[in-house]
This record gives structure tokens, C-alpha cells and sequence, in this order.
């Protein structure tokens, strides 16, 4: 076993969190991915060697270093390959890491739904089900010619692979988290377009004020809103520049909320995501002629420094105070 797949249990909008802990990941090896918003993989080739212990040993040192160093606990799966410790990771529990041994795996994934491969779908799970292939260990044994008459050449030699053990995944190292997120939910469901805009300026806030305090700039930003139903829009827009200016986030976000067209829609909560982010001092800022604009962003520095003194809501836009 050589691959440990990491979810930390990060307090809600604590994602800033996360680049320290995948340093706490390379203090044992230097192959460390990180998946956002609050996990990593580890690729322990060599490091198991070089500190005489197992993966299942190792899993819970970090642990306990991530419980001691930063007060977070963890749950931790380990396997031959990414996607088996993917899977792992879902029978783990805190203090009790799931390890599957390489000589175990085809009895691991055997009893295991299809559904539960990461990378099968619904309607894919469906498609399978609806022929008696409902578990991996089902679809391992089907012909190979079976499965790609079902799902396609390309999707049923991977399925086929995957169900047998067959792991082709590696840990591909980036150093830090690309996305922050930030979410407003509703005490109750929300009618009002007034409290949307206003969670919406909320949000973007607290993600402009984040990327700031990590010298990051975000090329992207994610709306999403969950209704009363518990179903879910999602809106994506590339922006015009890298930025992580509060305003610049925020007429954004007005912008695809304003496009979904929303009408009396019971809203539970709106969350946006800052995506594709990048250092600050690597991005370029188209100088404008107005100087309104330079005035906004030296007041934003002000109230940077005012609530790294006296906390996140020592300063806010009169509108939040309210």
C-alpha cells in the first residue's frame, strides 16, 4: 500500500486551512496532491522505507499531527493505487484508517455497489443495474465485449480494469488548494431577491478578504443556489482579469444571479467558489483612468489591516451592517 487519500475535517469556511496541512503531508513525502476544498492523496513510495512503518502506521501519525499542530481531526484510506484508496477512504472512520492490501483487492471492491466506483454516474449505475450488473464484483465478471455494448468501448475497458483492481491513477503533486469557497445559508427559506444580493455581497467579502490574506487571485468564480427542494443551479463566468478585488468578485456575482431570472424562488442557501487561483504578484492588472477605482482599492487595504487587528468584521460595507 502506498497511496493514503486524506479528508480533513475542516470547520466550515476554514479552507484556508488546507495549504498548511498538505504541508503537514510533505513533511512525510514530497508526491501530494491536493483535492479541494479539504483533502489530499499522499504517495508513500519510499517514505514507508525510509521511516520503517506502514501505511496504516503513518496514516495515524499524521493524525495525530494534524490534531496537535492544528487542532483537526481526519479520516484516512489507504490503498495500492488513487482510486482503491478513494474508496477506502469511505469505510474509514476518525482514529480507524480503512487499508485495503494489494493481495485483497478484488474481495475489497467484490461486494462493493457499482455506483460506488468514483467516476460512475447515475445514469451509467442505472444502465448496469438495469442488466444485473448492481455490484463490482458482477461487473469484473462480465465479458468485456458485454460491458462496451453497454456503456460504450472506451467507458467499459475502464470499468472492466477498475472492477478487477486495476488502478492506472497516480498522485500528481500541486502545492496548494486552486478553489476557496464561501457559503450563506438562510435561517429559512428565502423569497426575497433583497437578502439573495445581500448573501451574495456577504460571500464575496469573505472570499475577496481570503484571497487577499493568501496572496492569491482567483481567474474564475461559481455560483451556486440550493432550494427549498434541495435541488440546485449552478452558474460558472471566467473573469476579465485575475483578481481578488471585493467589488470586482461581487458585480460578478450580481451578474449570473441576475441572469438565472429567479422568480419568488424559495431559496436555502447561495454559495460562491473562487476558482483557478494563482499567486497575486503573478497576475497583471489593467491600470484604469479612474480614480475612483485606485481610491476603492487603498480603502480595501485599510480595512485589510483592520480586521487582520480587530477581526473579520471590524470593518463591513454599510450595507452588511445594517
Amino acid at each position: 500500500m502506498t497511496i493514503l487519500c486524506v479528508r480533513f475535517q475542516l470547520p466550515p469556511k476554514y479552507e484556508a486551512a488546507l495549504p498548511g496541512l498538505l504541508g503537514l503531508l510533505e513533511d512525510f513525502t514530497p508526491v501530494v496532491q491536493a483535492l479541494p476544498p479539504d483533502g489530499a492523496l499522499a504517495d508513500l513510495r519510499g517514505a514507508e522505507r525510509y521511516f520503517g512503518r506502514g501505511a496504516e502506521e503513518l496514516a495515524r501519525l499524521i493524525r495525530v499531527r494534524a490534531l496537535a499542530l492544528y487542532g483537526i481531526d481526519c479520516v484516512i484510506g489507504a490503498g495500492p493505487g488513487p482510486l482503491l484508496a478513494r474508496m477506502a477512504l469511505g469505510q474509514a472512520e476518525p482514529g480507524e484508517p480503512c487499508a485495503v492490501p494489494e493481495g485483497l483487492v478484488v474481495d475489497f471492491l467484490a461486494e462493493r455497489p457499482v455506483a460506488a466506483l468514483p467516476g460512475v454516474g447515475t445514469a451509467t449505475a442505472r444502465t448496469l443495474c438495469e442488466y444485473g450488473l448492481d455490484t463490482l464484483g458482477r461487473v469484473a465478471a462480465a465479458p468485456l465485449s458485454t460491458l462496451q455494448r453497454l456503456v460504450g468501448a472506451r467507458t467499459g475497458r475502464e470499468l472492466h480494469e477498475k472492477a478487477n483492481g486495476v488502478d492506472r491513477g497516480r498522485v500528481v503533486p500541486n502545492a496548494v488548494s486552486r478553489s476557496l469557497a464561501a457559503e450563506h445559508p438562510f435561517p429559512h427559506d428565502e423569497l426575497n431577491p433583497d437578502r439573495h444580493r445581500r448573501a451574495l455581497l456577504l460571500d464575496a467579502e469573505e472570499l475577496g478578504s481570503r484571497l487577499r490574506a493568501l496572496d492569491k487571485v482567483c481567474r474564475t468564480l461559481t455560483l451556486t443556489v440550493r432550494y427549498a427542494d434541495r435541488s440546485s443551479t449552478t452558474r460558472t463566468r471566467t473573469l476579465p482579469e485575475p483578481t481578488a478585488h471585493s467589488p470586482e468578485l461581487t458585480r460578478a456575482a450580481y451578474g449570473m444571479y441576475g441572469a438565472l431570472g429567479l422568480q419568488r424562488a424559495r431559496v436555502r442557501a447561495i454559495a460562491l467558489r473562487a476558482e483557478g487561483l494563482t499567486p497575486a504578484e503573478e497576475a497583471s492588472h489593467q491600470l484604469a483612468f479612474d480614480p475612483a477605482d485606485d481610491k476603492l482599492r487603498r480603502i480595501e487595504e485599510v480595512a485589510d489591516r483592520a480586521r487582520a487587528k480587530f477581526g473579520p468584521r471590524a470593518i463591513l460595507p454599510g450595507t452588511l451592517a445594517a
